[in-house]
């Protein structure tokens, strides 16, 4: 039986970019349900109108529910999942390049991060919960990411080289996050 995934991309981005199209693709053909969510105005982003996206396009948040998200739709995904009350078990999220402290080079983002996530409720979730990050990320220091997976008590995986994951650092696909989630899927 498949299950519904919802691709959130971050900050300037499209469903149309990166690795999304490819994750969906090889997803979808596993008989999975796949969302790539269209967040408005990635180039501008505002905090309420992301949350107001992903209230608009998440039906039946269950245990079949996986997340994966890129960079700003990794916190955005945590104030959303925060905010239900309560908040039901659901299958698990993989956040790519995420962060929950202020960028230096993206100061318009931090609107985004004045509210502090109550990890704990978000760990009562579920159990599958992970965080990628490579070393050599431009945009969110790696720090952060592996700050993000420490408040989460998630597992962590960091990649040496693969910049902020993006089709400029050469991610049309991106296999090693389509086989955490299959491994995720399967071991539930």
């Amino acid at each position: 039986m498949g299950k519904q995934v919802y691709i959130i991309h971050g900050y300037g981005a499209s469903p149309a970019n990166h690795w999304f199209p490819w994750l969906k693709e090889k997803l979808v053909a596993d008989n999975n349900q796949v969302s790539v969510l269209h967040m408005p105005n990635s180039s501008d982003p505002n905090r309420e109108e992301w949350l107001k996206a992903l209230a608009n396009h998440i039906k039946n948040l269950d245990n079949n529910t996986y997340f994966v998200t890129h960079s700003l739709g990794s916190i955005t995904l945590l104030n959303y999942l925060e905010q239900l009350n309560p908040l039901p078990s659901f299958g698990g999220f993989i956040l790519v390049s995420g962060f929950s402290e202020s960028l230096s080079i993206l100061p318009s983002l931090d609107p985004f991060i004045v509210k502090k996530v109550d990890y704990k409720k978000i760990i009562s979730g579920t159990s599958s919960r992970v965080v990628i990050a490579a070393k050599d990320d431009p945009i969110v220091p790696y720090q952060l990411s592996q700050n993000l997976s420490k408040q989460l008590d998630a597992s962590f995986f960091s990649i040496e080289k693969g910049g902020h994951f993006l089709e400029d650092d050469g991610f049309m696909t991106f296999p090693f996050v389509y086989d955490v989630l299959k491994n995720m899927i399967k071991t539930e």
